[in-house]
């Protein structure tokens, strides 16, 4: 909070606070009045008194940090310097939350409850400054608990950077699909191509009207490669069945389009895979809106008369 402070601070032990630095206010509406030097004198050693009290209780804790949700007038800010405690002021309720997670520490709401049990630790706490507008970001580093993490990004303008996020969104829920579910397929279309042919040889077992219905939810199964190959700028017909004629007669399920010629088409080999989740959740959908679409009896427009 102040320009002399510190801007690096090893093997930190903060205390989070939610209590302002500043002397108690009446909680009723009442007036103060001060009508001599000498009153003027006194208010000023009382504030001075409790500032004095307030920083020897973060003190005798053992506390080399401070780090407040609410403001500081100047005068304790200086205090705070001439006693060599470094604080941050003005941090939300978010942020406050996550720094006790990630230290180990306990938020306090008042300057008593304050004890060493309830500090958290950090190995290195910096102030780091960037760009030409020198903003300045605080970094916790090297904590007790390092499932907490911030992800800074940083661009050339604000379209880059939030095709940053949206990219860093998309791989953290691969991750958690994966901490959900372990299991994975092959991408490049694979999987569609597999069970396209396992539905089609489903169907040849069913005599009933119901086998037409698998032919066309296999025959759709293949729109996912077929996509693939007139997106890589292959023949899409004929790659097609160029894949699943190889799968058959290799008996290889993990073979795919090969969308980056790399000269191989099985997509272990290429590391292309995906989440069973996702894929099965992929699936599902197209089914639901198929089923939602086939439930339409008519549609009419605004200038159709009934």
């Amino acid at each position: 909070s102040h320009p002399q402070m510190p801007k690096n601070i090893k093997d930190a032990k903060i205390a989070i606070l939610t209590c302002p630095f500043e002397p108690p206010k009446p909680k009723t509406k009442h007036g103060l009045e001060v009508k001599s030097v000498e009153d003027y004198r006194k208010l000023r050693e009382y504030e001075l008194q409790k500032f004095e009290t307030m920083v020897k209780q973060v003190k005798d804790t053992g506390a080399n940090l401070v780090i407040c949700q609410w403001g500081f007038d100047d005068e304790a800010n200086h205090l705070l310097l001439q006693r060599k405690l470094p604080a941050v002021r003005w941090v939300g309720g978010p942020e406050i939350e996550l720094i006790a997670i990630a230290t180990g520490g306990r938020i306090v709401p008042r300057f008593e409850e304050l004890t060493k049990e309830k500090l958290g630790t950090a190995g290195t706490v910096r102030e780091l400054s960037f760009g030409t507008t020198k903003e300045k970001m605080l970094v916790i580093e090297d904590c007790n608990n390092s499932r907490a993490v911030t992800i800074f990004i940083r661009g050339g303008n604000k379209m880059i950077v939030e095709e940053g996020k949206r990219s860093i969104h998309d791989a953290l829920c691969v991750i958690r699909n994966l901490v959900k579910d372990s299991r994975i397929v092959y991408g490049g279309g694979a999987p569609e191509i597999s069970c396209s042919l396992a539905v089609a040889e489903a169907a040849k077992k069913i005599s009933t009207l119901e086998q037409y219905a698998m032919k066309s939810f296999s025959e759709a199964l293949e729109s996912v490669p077929l996509a693939l190959a007139e997106n890589s700028g292959f023949a899409p017909i004929h790659t097609l069945a160029d894949i699943k004629s190889r799968q058959i007669k290799e008996k290889n399920p993990r073979l795919g389009i090969d969308c980056l010629n790399k000269g191989t088409n099985d997509m272990k080999t290429q590391s292309v895979i995906e989440t069973l989740s996702s894929k099965r959740a992929q699936i599902l959908l197209a089914v639901q809106l198929t089923k939602m679409i086939l439930k339409i009896d008519d549609v009419r427009g605004s200038a159709d008369q009934v």
